[in-house]
């Protein structure tokens, strides 16, 4: 079976769970993965009540953070063991690797109440049904029409081996069984049996457990995606003709025109995560009822959809969006000439005014400087002005710009060489593909990643990582070029975390009466385990004025890594120490109360309630 037939099997097991019996089909499902195993014993009933009855029995199990009155259906699939996998592999032994032994894997089904769990909720019942054994369970969840895969790591206790620690949990989130993205069959694929025992050659248990964490490692994911978006820019800006009006140097006007493309585009990708861009304005098949496509050579991609929704749109206030008026002067043909605001390449359209309702209408206006032209007029002496294009957004017949469409969406893989830009000969065939599919074949996340709990995916923090990189590839000052790059492309997240941790313990242990247990204190409040807080009432005021009244510094910030690692940090102490936000929001009232003026008090005071009420809690934290 090849590769592709492989894939469309995993599509058609996760189809079938549209209709039919849970457990049925999740056995098929991991059937299909290769996962062969005749040691089933299932439950009496699907329910919480035989779960508990079954495997709880007095054992340590928090109902509450196992949301166990929303479980609908349970079951548990089967049991792996290293006599199944023997059966798969003539090599298979058991030993202790990295001062772990595991034997054995429990595949349990789980169906929820709702149709949508954060990451986060899914990952506390994960770490609840695993208190209950003593080798890893795996959860697959079902939540509306969408599918959860949720596995723990697990390692030995150093100090007694009899006791695991229950480490991060990886979630493949949100696979949708009507489509399932085509990301999410990659990584299934990459899951299955066949494909992990011929890439990691494992001999034991342990080694098929590490196996499955390096395949779900987001930092692995993260350095495939920017190796192959590194290639694609290196190809596109041999591809693209950007104005010269500001930048004479050829190579350095190109790497800034497709690095800042990359970044504008990233960032509408994750709007789109969030259902605020139509998916069609990517989709090629749905595109071509809408453009007046001639050949791939042609920048009509660019500049009738991207520009237009850059510029026209993500900049400019929703219900005053339209074309621009075209003047009478055949010679200048602009009647907004130099304004920003106004969508252009009317002509490319099929249906341009209906297009602009159904598309772009509803799009957010979003008042960021990224989606700002560079075009400009610049004032010179004796009152002159003079006309700076960089972004090239302009409809008139001398524009230089090109950006062709094959640099977006492409049938097939090309071949380009290399070698020169990476100095080395290995790279003298790499495969390249559209922009459009790349981002298409990854799956992207709003939610941050935490030490503790991951989606095999890639979060926002990404955008400023490639961001940072891609710009050392001509920044004379900081100059990183690709010959040099290591592999190591961005500051590695747990890196990042201990600097966050470190500078917050520094500052919160000023803020208390300091004793040698007030250090243990604030490790435990800053870390993601669930132990109690330690800490008196008046304890957690001074804490959370603290929190308030913090200044966060970064002189050299690239990617915005450490700042936005403190604000999450923060967000979640605050969620320790304040739960409901009662403390947090009293604080936000006081001091909007000493406010000299009346109106100016009343105001602020309505909005810090509006935003409290009318939001969820993390939103109030961010906020103030």
């Amino acid at each position: 079976m090849t590769a592709e037939d492989f894939k469309k099997d995993i599509d058609k097991s996760l189809r079938a769970f549209a209709s039919g019996n849970f457990t049925v089909n999740a056995l098929k499902f991991f059937k299909t993965l290769g996962y062969v195993t005749e040691r089933q014993s299932p439950l009496h009933k699907p329910t919480f009540k035989e779960f508990s009855d079954t495997y709880i029995n007095g054992k340590k199990f928090d109902e509450v953070k196992a949301k166990a009155k929303e479980w609908k259906y349970v079951d548990l699939l089967f049991q792996l063991s290293k006599e199944e996998v023997l059966k798969q592999t003539s090599l298979f032994d058991t030993k202790k690797v990295d001062s772990t032994v595991i034997e054995t894997y429990l595949f349990f089904a789980i169906q929820l109440e709702k149709e949508q769990y954060s990451r986060t909720e899914l990952s506390l019942i994960t770490r609840e049904v695993n208190r209950l054994f003593p080798m890893p369970a795996m959860i697959l969840f079902r939540h509306g029409n969408t599918l959860t895969l949720s596995i723990i790591n697990r390692r030995l206790h150093k100090k007694d081996e009899s006791k695991d620690v229950l480490e991060k949990v990886t979630q493949i989130k949100d696979i949708n069984i009507a489509s399932p993205h085509r990301a999410h069959i990659e990584i299934l694929f990459d899951l299955s049996f066949d494909e992990l025992k011929e890439k990691h050659q494992f001999t034991n248990f342990v080694e098929l457990h590490n196996a499955w964490q390096r395949t779900l490692d987001t930092k692995e994911l993260n350095k495939k995606f920017f190796n192959e978006l590194a290639n694609w820019y290196f190809w596109a800006t041999q591809k693209v003709v950007f104005p010269d009006d500001a930048e004479k140097d050829k190579d350095l006007r190109n790497a800034t025109g497709v690095i800042r493309l990359i970044t504008r585009l990233m960032f509408v990708w994750f709007l789109k995560e969030k259902n605020l861009v139509p998916d069609d304005l990517f989709d090629e098949k749905k595109l071509k009822p809408l453009l007046k496509y001639s050949d791939k050579n042609k920048s009509t991609y660019y500049k009738a959809i991207l520009q237009n929704l850059f510029f026209a749109t993500l900049n400019t206030e929703m219900g005053v969006r339209r074309f621009r008026i075209k003047s009478k002067d055949e010679k200048q043909r602009d009647g907004h000439h130099f304004i920003h605001n106004v969508f252009r390449y009317e002509d490319e359209f099929i249906k341009p005014k209906e297009t602009l309702e159904k598309y772009f209408a509803n799009i957010p206006f979003l008042n960021g400087g990224l989606f700002e032209c560079l075009d400009a007029e610049i004032e010179k002496p004796n009152n002159k002005k003079e006309k700076i294009r960089i972004d090239g957004f302009s409809d008139r017949d001398d524009n230089v710009l090109k950006v062709p469409d094959e640099i977006f969406f492409s049938e097939k893989e090309k071949i380009i060489d290399l070698s020169e830009i990476y100095g080395t000969p290995k790279k003298s065939k790499e495969k390249v593909r559209g922009l459009i599919d790349i981002l298409s074949s990854y799956k992207f996340t709003i939610a941050e990643n935490t030490p503790i709990e991951e989606e095999v995916a890639l979060d926002p923090e990404l955008l400023g990582n490639v961001f940072e990189n891609l710009l050392a590839n001509y920044n004379p000052e900081t100059q990183t070029t690709a010959r040099k790059q290591t592999g190591s492309f961005y500051t590695p997240r747990e890196i990042v975390n201990y600097m966050v941790d470190e500078s917050l313990i520094a500052y919160l242990k000023q803020k208390l009466n300091a004793n040698e247990n007030t250090e243990i204190k604030i490790r435990d409040l800053l870390s993601y385990s669930q132990k109690e807080i330690q800490f008196s009432i008046a304890e957690k005021e001074n804490l959370i004025t603290a929190i308030d009244m913090i200044k966060i510094l970064d002189p050299a910030c690239g990617s915005g890594a450490f700042p936005m690692g403190i604000l999450h940090k923060l967000v979640h102490t605050l969620h320790k120490l304040d739960p409901k936000n009662e403390l947090w929001k009293q604080r936000q009232i006081d001091k909007a109360s000493s406010i000299d003026d009346a109106p100016s008090r009343e105001a602020a005071t309505e909005t810090i309630e509006e935003a409290f009420e009318n939001n969820e809690l993390d939103y109030g934290r961010k906020l103030y």
